[in-house]
C-alpha cells in the first residue's frame, strides 16, 4: 500500500528542508474511510500522522501524504447535515457581502463545496455561484439542488475554463480545504487565474493556535497536510502575489481562522488584525519548535482522564456509545485506544455514514434512534464542537439517567 502514501521532505509553505519532527500520533487509515458490512474482512491500510516544523517559516504540517483521490473521491462528509453549520456559513456569506459591499450577481467560486451549503447561502443573497469538488456523488447531487458543482480537483488548468465560460470570480472561498492539499502554491497559481482583479480570495482553517491551547490534537488527519497560522502564511501569500488583508479567529471546529487575501495590485488594504494575530503567536510560541514538543505532554493528561472515567465505567459494567463519527474520531480512538473494546457503536446523523463501520476500528454507525432502542448508559461526545446542540436535542438521554462525556478542549461530565 506504500504507493498510496508518499513523503515529501520539503516545507509545502517556503520550500525549505529545515524540517523537524515535533509530534508522533499513532497511525490510522484515511480519517473517512468508513466501510460497508461486505468489507469488514478486508484489511485497511494505516498511514503515519507525524507533526513536521519548518525551522525556517514556522509552519506545522505532515509530510506523509495520502493519495487525493483515495481521500475525496468518495468523500461521505456533508456540510449541510448539521445546523450549526448551516447558521455559520449563512453568517459567513451575509458578513463577506455586508463587509466587502460585493455587487448582487457577482460570480462566487467556492473550492471545496461539498454540498453547496455556503453556495446556497450566497445563492439567497442574489450571487451566481459555482462549486468545484472532486466528490463526484456530492457534487453530482449539489448540482441537482440548485448549485452547479464541478466534479474535480481545483487547478490552474480549470480555473482558466471558468474563467472563459463564466467569468473572473469576485469572491473564492475555501473552506476547511486549504489545509487539504498538498500544492497550495498549485491552488493559489490557479486562485490567480480565476480571481478579478479587485476579488478576494478567503480562507477558513482550522487555526494551529486554538490546536495548540486547546489540545485539539483529533483535528490532525491525514486530510489535513497543513497547520495553519498567519505567521507563516503572511509570507507564503507574499511570494506568490497576495496580500494578508485581514485575519480573525472564528469558533467553528474549536477554533478556526478566517483569512482574506488580495492580489498585491489590487485596492484592497491590510486592515492590521493580521500583525495582531502575528504578535499572539509569538506570544504563544507557536513559532518555535521547543513549543510543539511539549505537546505531547498535553495530549497526555487527556488521555489519562478520559480514560481513567472510561475504564471505571466499564469496570461497573456500564455500556458506552460515542456521538458523532467526523474525521477527528478516527484520531482520538487510535491514539487513546478507544476500540470497540469500549465503544458499542457509534451515533451520527449523517445518512451517508449510517449502516457503514467506522475506519479501522470497524465500530457500526447508526442513527440517533439508537440511543433510545439501546439505551447506553454514556455516551461520548466525539463531535465535541457540536457538544451543546447535542446535549440540547437530546436532553431525553439525560432525564432518564444517561451521562454525556465531552473529551475535549477538556474532558467534561455532564
Amino acid at each position: 500500500m506504500t504507493e498510496l502514501c508518499s513523503h515529501r521532505d520539503n516545507c509545502r509553505l517556503c520550500g525549505a528542508t529545515t524540517l523537524e519532527r515535533v509530534l508522533k500520533l499513532t497511525p490510522t487509515p484515511p480519517a473517512n474511510a468508513f466501510i460497508s458490512k461486505s468489507d469488514l474482512k478486508v484489511p485497511q491500510p494505516c498511514f503515519p500522522l507525524d507533526i513536521y516544523f519548518c525551522n525556517t517559516c514556522a509552519h506545522v504540517q505532515l509530510l506523509d501524504v495520502v493519495d487525493a483521490h483515495v481521500l475525496f473521491e468518495n468523500y461521505v462528509y456533508v456540510s449541510g447535515t448539521s445546523p450549526v453549520f448551516v447558521k455559520h456559513f449563512k453568517d459567513y456569506a451575509h458578513s463577506l457581502i455586508n463587509g466587502f459591499n460585493i455587487p448582487k450577481k457577482s460570480l462566487v467560486l467556492d473550492i471545496g463545496s461539498n454540498d453547496g451549503t455556503l453556495l446556497k447561502a450566497f445563492k439567497n443573497l442574489n450571487q451566481n455561484v459555482l462549486g468545484v469538488d472532486p466528490a463526484k456523488d456530492i457534487a453530482a447531487a449539489a448540482t441537482k439542488n440548485g448549485i452547479p458543482t464541478i466534479a474535480d480537483f481545483f487547478t490552474a488548468q480549470l480555473a482558466k475554463q471558468i474563467v472563459n465560460q463564466h467569468g473572473p470570480a469576485i469572491l473564492i472561498t475555501a473552506n476547511n480545504v486549504f489545509a487539504h492539499a498538498d500544492d497550495l502554491q498549485g491552488i493559489l497559481e490557479a486562485v490567480k487565474i480565476a480571481l478579478n482583479e479587485q476579488g478576494l480570495f478567503v480562507f477558513e482553517v482550522s487555526y494551529v493556535l486554538d490546536v495548540y491551547e486547546k489540545t485539539l490534537f483529533d483535528t490532525i488527519y491525514h486530510e489535513h497536510l497543513a497547520y495553519h497560522s498567519v505567521k507563516p502564511l503572511k509570507q507564503f501569500f507574499a511570494a506568490n502575489g497576495f496580500q494578508f488583508i485581514k485575519a480573525v479567529r472564528v469558533p467553528s471546529h474549536g477554533g478556526s481562522l478566517r483569512g482574506v487575501v488580495a492580489k498585491i495590485q489590487s485596492d484592497h488594504k491590510p486592515d492590521g488584525s493580521v500583525e495582531k494575530l502575528i504578535a499572539q503567536e509569538e506570544k504563544s510560541g507557536i513559532d518555535k519548535a521547543a513549543t510543539w514538543h511539549c505537546f505531547n505532554d498535553q495530549i497526555n493528561q487527556v488521555k489519562s482522564d478520559l480514560m481513567a472515567l472510561l475504564k471505571n465505567a466499564k469496570q461497573q459494567g456500564k455500556s458506552i456509545a460515542a456521538f458523532g463519527a467526523p474525521a477527528k474520531a478516527t484520531t482520538l480512538m487510535y491514539h487513546f485506544g478507544l476500540g470497540p473494546d469500549f465503544i458499542d457503536f457509534i451515533i451520527d446523523d449523517s445518512p451517508l455514514k449510517q449502516g457503514l463501520y467506522s475506519p479501522g476500528m470497524h465500530i457500526p454507525v447508526l442513527s440517533s434512534s439508537a440511543i433510545y432502542d439501546k439505551k447506553p448508559d454514556i455516551i461520548v461526545i466525539l463531535a465535541w464542537n457540536f457538544a451543546d446542540a447535542i446535549m440540547a436535542k437530546h436532553q431525553e438521554f439525560l432525564n432518564t439517567g444517561g451521562q454525556f462525556i465531552v473529551p475535549l478542549p477538556n474532558v467534561e461530565n455532564f
